[in-house]
């Protein structure tokens, strides 16, 4: 049995969390989100908790049950208090503009870079940086990897689309004799 499937999912007073058939729907002040519930695990709502069980002995479901209790913790968290990723761009003359649904790179190509925006994830624009955010965790870090792909850091002056935490390796340049 799955450490992290025992556990139960604490539900805050502003999310409602119903269950139809193999449909998972929560609600939140932020918005919803709704999932497919694989049919070897059962969810259940008890005293303000979710709480996910294997339902048969099948290797398949157990290898889920951990996951889906993280995708529903995930779920749940998202619609009460969001996700973000901030990514930083580093580079003379490499910059973003968000406006509207799309956000427009610069990063030293011969053209702009036009990025559309799916639906559910907004973009805004600080100095130097692009924070990403949304209630759904995999689209808002889906999205971030699709922007820092556009320009990865290079090793050697670690110009390009980085995420704020990451750490570029630097490499040594040529060595003058």
């Amino acid at each position: 049995m799955s450490r992290i499937g025992k556990q139960p999912v604490p539900i805050p007073k502003e999310v409602s969390v119903d269950l139809a058939g193999t449909e998972l729907t929560v609600k939140g002040p932020k918005g919803a989100l709704q999932r497919s519930i694989d049919p070897g695990v059962s969810v259940r709502t008890e005293e303000g908790n979710v709480v996910v069980d294997v339902e048969q002995g099948s290797k398949n479901a157990k290898a889920v049950h951990g996951l889906f209790r993280a995708l529903i913790a995930n779920m749940v968290t998202g619609v009460s208090q969001g996700f973000e990723r901030t990514l930083e761009i580093v580079g003379v003359g490499y910059r973003a503009e968000v406006s509207g649904g799309t956000v427009v790179f610069h990063l030293g190509y011969s053209h702009p870079i036009r990025f559309e925006l799916p639906a559910g994830i907004e973009a805004r624009e600080e100095k130097g940086k692009v924070v990403v955010s949304g209630i759904d965790k995999e689209l808002v870090g889906e999205t971030a990897a699709r922007m820092r792909a556009l320009r990865k850091p290079e090793p050697y002056k670690g110009k390009g689309v980085r995420y704020s935490e990451e750490m570029i390796r630097r490499k040594a340049g040529k060595s003058a004799k």
